[in-house]
């Protein structure tokens, strides 16, 4: 499982990492069952708070992906599909969020979207 946090994003860590965990289960590359790592080896292996984990897995279990347990931990759900349009704005909320703060109104975010699918 590889989740990596970008500081500079502008999107914060939480939403970052649950993003990443939820594209990785929908994907299915985290099959039904997996173990997630603990909240406090997550944060360690990140770099990132334990509380900041603690909301990402919260989130997750919130939607549905996983489910934690005082025995097992925190294991993926049942398969779920993810629903790509739902995914899609998620993204691009995340996206402007970013861009607003680098000062970019929507005409140079959406170029830098079209220049990134030329790429």
């Amino acid at each position: 499982m590889e989740v990596v946090v970008d500081t500079e994003s502008g999107v914060s860590p939480w939403r970052q990492v649950r993003d990443q965990l939820a594209r990785l289960i929908g994907s299915g590359a985290l099959p039904t069952g997996t173990r997630l790592p603990t909240v406090r080896q997550l944060a360690r292996d990140l770099g990132l708070s334990p509380g900041t984990i603690a909301r990402t897995y919260r989130e997750l279990e919130q939607a549905g992906l996983v489910h934690t347990g005082r025995a097992r931990g925190t294991v993926v759900a049942e398969a779920v599909s993810l629903d790509p349009a739902a995914a899609l704005r998620d993204l691009a909320r995340d996206y402007a969020d970013a861009a607003r703060t680098l000062g970019a109104d929507v005409d140079a975010a959406a170029a830098a979207v079209r220049d990134a699918y030329r790429d």
